[in-house]
């Protein structure tokens, strides 16, 4: 009974609609930097006005907010740029409109000046935005000079260092974002590949460009894992909860180029699969098999990726998987075939080099298992 209760939620989640799923993906996800923001907004605001007795210190909540973001990475440098950008933009506005006064046209010799003092000081993306609209506020909002410029950059300073502080005591998981961007990934090679196996075998072009067009929207999510790991690196220096997980990180981070690599082979093989099925060829059955197996090899290295420490299955297991496909992938397949499928078994092997990698061997050692 219990455990029927427990399936009832994923059954009700299979159910929706897959853009629906996709969305609730995404904000499970995002739920921890969301509350992360939420925390680090309030207990920015919270200091700002009761130790250090600012009145509306509203920049010590944007700056908490976006120091942190919902990205994992460059949560440091946000915090250093957007401090930066708010002095700049702070000192700019509060000289030159307390100079010559507010209106149209000081507007816009602000905002220049401002955004190119921050271009010369630094090259971040955020300071010359920042600095653009602190500048702003004080050109139309708030009044220039006085002690309120020094409180709002006050402000800024105290919103990053909050950000940063519940960044570090109340981190996301490191690992967790990055295993589940490489096994989203996975998951969709995974598909693509039985589905190229099945137009194959029933010489069908339409599953096979269906499956190319699948594997090539993947690049958006390999970018997003590459992040989320690089993200995940920064959150094992910040949080000392987290320090111990910097070798396993590092791990995850070295699949990130052979996944990658993996996934490119993988969408070359779909083309030579749709062009060979459009001139009415056909693929020997052993091929075939091979392109189905290494869905299954995907799908080894998709639960490896969500496997904890001491689970199966480990890199060992997804490797000695992957060895038996190499074994059937042998060159004398090429013999005595037409060009386009000795071309298909090239890179069929070249792609099972990348799963070795992706499964923890070396470059290497992956070469040497293909010549073996």
């Amino acid at each position: 009974m219990a455990s029927a209760i427990g399936t009832l939620p994923r059954r009700v989640f299979d159910s929706l609609p897959d853009g629906l799923k996709r969305r609730l993906r995404r904000l499970k996800i995002s739920l921890v930097p969301i509350v992360q923001c939420a925390l680090a907004a309030g207990i920015a605001w919270w200091i700002a006005t009761h130790v250090f007795a600012h009145p509306d210190p509203f920049f010590a909540p944007i700056a908490a907010v976006i120091s942190l973001g919902l990205g994992l990475g460059r949560r440091w440098r946000r915090s250093v740029e957007l401090v930066g950008g708010v002095a700049i933009g702070i000192f700019v506005g509060d000289l030159f409109i307390g100079a010559v006064g507010k209106g149209a046209w000081q507007i816009m010799v602000v905002v220049i000046l401002a955004m190119s003092l921050a271009v010369i000081l630094d090259d971040g993306l955020l300071i010359p935005m920042q600095a653009a609209s602190s500048a702003v506020l004080v050109a139309t909002l708030l009044p220039p000079g006085g002690v309120a410029g020094f409180h709002r950059a006050l402000d800024a300073l105290i919103g990053g260092v909050v950000g940063i502080l519940v960044a570090a005591l109340f981190p996301v998981n490191p690992a967790n974002r990055a295993r589940e961007d490489a096994a989203a990934v996975l998951t969709t090679v995974r598909d693509a590949a039985r589905t190229v196996a099945e137009g194959l075998r029933a010489a069908d072009t339409e599953p096979i460009a269906a499956a190319l067009e699948k594997a090539r929207g993947t690049q958006a999510a390999i970018n997003k894992m590459r992040t989320d790991m690089t993200g995940g690196r920064e959150v094992t220096r910040i949080s000392p909860l987290y320090w111990s997980s910097r070798d396993r990180l590092d791990r995850l981070m070295r699949t990130a180029d052979p996944i990658d690599n993996a996934v490119r082979n993988f969408r070359i093989i779909a083309r030579r699969s749709l062009a060979i099925t459009q001139r009415g060829e056909r693929v020997r059955p052993e091929l075939i098999e091979i392109i189905d197996d290494i869905g299954g090899a995907f799908e080894v290295l998709r639960h490896m990726m969500l496997a904890d420490p001491g689970e199966d299955p480990d890199p060992v297991e997804a490797a000695r998987v992957i060895r038996s496909i190499v074994r059937k992938a042998r060159k004398d397949l090429a013999e005595n075939s037409e060009l386009s499928e000795a071309a298909l078994l090239a890179e069929i092997r070249s792609l099972l080099v990348d799963l070795l990698m992706v499964a923890g061997l070396r470059r290497s050692s992956a070469l040497a298992t293909l010549r073996g």
